[in-house]
């Protein structure tokens, strides 16, 4: 896990944007590595729909959710930024929330300023808690942490959808006084409210939902988010629809009675591989004694001759 000691911050220094996919699980955590990402995130949104079945509407939190994480987490050595919802109650279990993912490896997590029962940032019904309850809560995070350059603290203001532009970039100031490293401002609607967002925290940490599929806010290009100045692009739903749409085609194919078309899967060799069974057959391999080693030897080359 060398790899993901390296700080969020250092990250973004080294990399224009990040582009961010969400993994649901510790397998597609390491496809979001082999494919090549510098760093991926693990949001509710992904994690509630496919580890649990259940809508990202609060039913599951920090004790449901903590677990999940740390399998996936483990399964790269990628950096990662973890979905913390509203931190799961007030300052003290906002606290308990960044020392249980500190301990984990995050590298960075975000918190909303939603009141619960929270939901997914672009659905409506949405309502916020007051600014300075944020604050506080913000706070208390940036203490709780372990090493500032370790941990980064990402403030996302719900705002927008309830409240309006202006004060969603009222908040966002106010967080980062309060000590937050950037700012995630959720469901701008239109281009125009991107481009006052990006001017209003130019030169800060930036971050921005692309929710495909049914998302508020209109795709736009990585590049041309960039240029606007989001640095943080988070893919919450591009993987897991394509994942569901996949599963329900191999399931029609199933009960039709079709086998799995090549081009639609993989192979077994390029399954294990994935899984890395090479590097766990190597440890099986030294665990064996010697003797039972020259044993198999002898019975492969007797094979081959008969």
């Amino acid at each position: 896990m060398e790899y993901r000691q390296k700080s969020w911050k250092q990250l973004l220094r080294k990399n224009k944007q990040l582009l961010l996919p969400a993994a649901c699980d510790a397998l597609t955590a390491k496809l979001i590595e082999c494919a090549g990402f510098p760093a991926y995130q693990i949001g509710g949104f992904a994690l509630d729909g496919m580890r649990f079945g259940f809508p990202d509407m609060d039913v599951t939190r920090l004790g449901e959710k903590s677990p999940a994480v740390r399998d996936i987490v483990h399964a790269s050595s990628l950096p990662v930024l973890v979905d913390c919802d509203d931190g799961y109650g007030d300052e003290k279990n906002v606290v308990h929330t960044v020392h249980t993912y500190d301990e984990i490896g995050a590298s960075a997590i975000f918190i909303e300023d939603q009141k619960a029962p929270k939901r997914c940032g672009h659905m409506g019904g949405k309502e916020v808690i007051p600014a300075k309850d944020m604050v506080n809560k913000l706070k208390a995070a940036k203490s709780a942490r372990r090493d500032a350059d370790r941990l980064f603290i990402l403030a996302r203001t719900d705002a927008l959808g309830v409240e309006g532009l202006d004060e969603a970039l009222k908040r966002g100031e106010m967080y980062l006084n309060a000590g937050a490293d950037g700012i995630y401002v959720e469901g701008p609607r239109n281009l125009k409210e991107l481009r006052a967002i990006g001017r209003a925290f130019k030169g800060e940490p930036l971050a921005l939902t692309m929710l495909e599929g049914g998302g508020v806010t209109p795709w736009v290009s990585p590049d041309e988010l960039r240029a606007l100045g989001f640095n943080m692009v988070l893919y919450p739903t591009t993987l897991l629809f394509r994942q569901t749409r996949s599963i329900l085609d191999g399931l029609a194919d199933l009960k039709a009675g079709k086998p799995l078309p090549r081009q639609e899967g993989v192979t077994m060799m390029e399954f294990e591989k994935l899984v890395d069974i090479a590097y766990w057959k190597s440890i099986e391999q030294k665990a064996i004694p010697l003797g039972e080693k020259t044993r198999q030897v002898v019975n492969k080359i007797f094979k081959r001759i008969a």
